[in-house]
């Protein structure tokens, strides 16, 4: 997912051009044809998209350090302490949700750590019996949230440093069924 998202940071030549040459091993001179540039430009293009990539990677924050980051949040927004969750934010932070159009999700990223918080703790209003379980999401330390026992939401995070900057609520219950069989254990 965080790829997914220094993807969308890219201008879209840079991303035809770094996805066809080096992902795909396309040489410039066939991505040039492609994108309607020389392969020159081409070869500016792909090292722009790398050093976005490079400028990406936060340091590794150690799992155990996440997971107590994770943990944190999960105790707040069971709590509905918004001052906790707004301190484990990023004030730049964003929260990406997809419902697949099947179920609700907010339909737009939601941006800054204060929105997040009041957002979180508004679905908590909404969803009493709610339980949350904290699950390996991604390789990384996450949220599972089930309703009756049903796997409801999973939520990844990215935890650069010791605040969290982005959320991934996948709500959407077609792309939830890999959970199902896990929640039973």
């Amino acid at each position: 997912m965080a790829f997914l998202v220094v993807l969308e940071s890219m201008t879209p030549a840079e991303r035809v051009t770094f996805v066809l040459h080096d992902v795909f091993c396309h040489s410039f001179t066939e991505v040039a044809e492609i994108v309607g540039r020389t392969p020159a430009a081409c070869r500016q293009l792909a090292s722009s998209a790398r050093r976005r990539v490079r400028a990406s990677r936060a340091p590794a924050t150690p799992a155990a350090q996440q997971a107590g980051i994770v943990r944190d949040f999960k105790q707040a927004w069971e709590a509905k302490d918004i001052g906790a969750l707004v301190g484990l934010l990023d004030p730049d932070a964003t929260m990406i949700a997809d419902g697949g159009g099947l179920v609700s999700a907010v339909l737009y990223p939601i941006e800054g750590g204060e929105q997040i918080a009041r957002y979180i703790i508004a679905i908590a209003g909404k969803a009493p019996g709610l339980t949350i379980l904290e699950r390996t999401v991604n390789g990384q330390p996450g949220l599972v949230a089930q309703r009756d026992g049903v796997t409801v939401t999973v939520a990844a995070f990215d935890v650069p440093g010791n605040r969290i900057k982005h959320i991934w609520a996948v709500r959407n219950p077609e792309k939830l069924w890999p959970w199902a069989e896990k929640s039973q254990h």
